[in-house]
């Protein structure tokens, strides 16, 4: 018997009974459904949250200046262990220095896309009449500005240049004009001089732009007293604190760069340790957002592969289901069986008819699982606020697997049906 007509007639017999045959196909479709759901929010979830990280630079490179760990010492009971005995916090000559900065952009020039600088200043307030803000003075570089993705609404951008005298610009928030200004016209603000009232200093700034706050510059305080960031020069900054160098700082790695962001890591750790061999006290550390981001892809995939395998036992019920089904099927249809043995049909073409007709069962149970689970998988992840990603592999795997199942649990009674004496079963009432 041809294939399309073993097809045809496993189709005829599932819409013969088909209340039946969906109660059998319940199992399948319940564990398909779930496996399809689960990975399809983890690959939303874990999407999401790479395209978060990577917005946040997940490749740069933070470096800091930390203090060395003491050697290893052993407790009266005899147990060894390491740690620090006395915290201390770097001094301005254990810092990093723009000498060993201007080397590591030589040294990485191929590799690295800039060194992000800044430093805080103060914070304070700016009142304007009756209106006032709370800001936070925070000078960067040209790297620093261009990693904080702002999003001009007014004005221009505040450049590099070092500003030592009692002048300086500034980037502001929306929030910031809109309390100091009692309006939404953000160009009102522009060119408009402002001081920053912090405790016991005074700060002048110029302002040339206004940002949209979003989720840039640091919020603290309620809703209606919150503190937003004003940019302003690495060197206004620098001007004023009178500090030599820097705790931390962070370096961007070139994207195009195919070298992974552990392995540069490594490579500007051993860097800093040639200037740091002599310092007994501080060392400079470097660690990595995509280090975490590992972390969290692969325990989200343990959760994911753990939940399948739960909703994998509903796939074996499921399977069972259909050998028992197929069995009550054989029994009912003994005659039919024994008739077509009788009319020349071979074991093997019984065989087939039956294990055939538990695959079609099988694979019409999977793809009405793959539709439950596509559609509550991306109905779960809108209800996150992520963004559906459905794994096709899943899919493919999910679909073929129901039809191993069929295979599977529809060969016993099938090899049963091909084993029966056709003149017992022409007299089987």
């Amino acid at each position: 018997m041809l294939l399309g007509e073993n097809i045809s007639m496993a189709l005829a017999s599932i819409l013969a009974n088909k209340m039946r045959a969906m109660l059998t196909m319940l199992g399948i479709i319940i564990g398909i459904g779930s496996v399809i759901a689960i990975r399809t929010v983890g690959n939303s979830v874990t999407e999401s949250f790479n395209s978060s990280m990577s917005s946040m630079g997940a490749t740069n490179i933070m470096v800091g200046v930390t203090q060395r760990e003491t050697e290893a010492v052993k407790n009266d009971s005899g147990l060894e262990f390491r740690g620090r005995r006395d915290q201390k916090m770097p001094e301005e000559k254990d810092f990093i220095k723009d000498y060993m900065l201007d080397d590591l952009r030589k040294e990485f020039a191929d590799r690295i896309d800039g060194v992000l600088l800044s430093e805080n200043l103060a914070s304070g307030k700016i009142t304007i009449g009756r209106n006032s803000a709370k800001v936070r003075i925070t000078g960067g570089n040209d790297d620093y500005l261009k990693g904080e993705n702002l999003e001009l609404l007014a004005g221009r951008e505040i450049g590099d240049k070092a500003q030592k005298g009692g002048k300086a610009v500034a980037l502001v928030s929306d929030y910031a004009v809109k309390k100091m200004f009692n309006t939404e016209e953000y160009d009102h603000a522009i060119g408009k001089r402002v001081q920053v009232v912090a405790t016991g200093a005074f700060y002048d700034f110029t302002i040339v732009g206004v940002y949209k706050q979003g989720e840039t510059g640091a919020l603290f305080g309620g809703n209606e007293d919150r503190e937003t960031t004003l940019y302003t020069t690495l060197g206004c900054v620098k001007g004023r604190s009178h500090i030599d160098g820097y705790p931390n700082i962070t370096v961007a790695k070139k994207p195009e760069v195919s070298i992974d962001s552990k392995k540069l890591r490594s490579e500007i750790q051993i860097f800093f340790d040639r200037y740091y061999h002599t310092n007994r006290i501080f060392e400079v550390t470097t660690s990595s957002l995509e280090s975490m981001l590992d972390q969290f892809t692969k325990l989200l995939g343990t959760i994911s592969t753990g939940i399948s395998v739960i909703a994998g036992i509903a796939l074996l019920v499921g399977g069972i289901g259909v050998m028992n089904i197929m069995l009550v099927s054989i029994s009912e249809r003994t005659r039919e069986i024994g008739t077509r043995k009788a009319l020349g049909a071979t074991n093997s073409s019984i065989r087939l008819q039956f294990i055939i007709e538990a695959m079609v069962l099988c694979l019409i149970g999977g793809i009405i699982g793959v539709i439950i689970g596509v559609s509550g998988g991306s109905l779960a992840a809108k209800l996150m606020e992520a963004e559906a990603h459905p794994s096709i592999s899943s899919i493919i795997e999910s679909v073929a697997f129901s039809m191993a199942i069929g295979l599977f649990f529809g060969y016993y009674p099938a090899n049963k049906a091909a084993k029966m004496n056709p003149i017992d079963a022409l007299t089987y009432e």
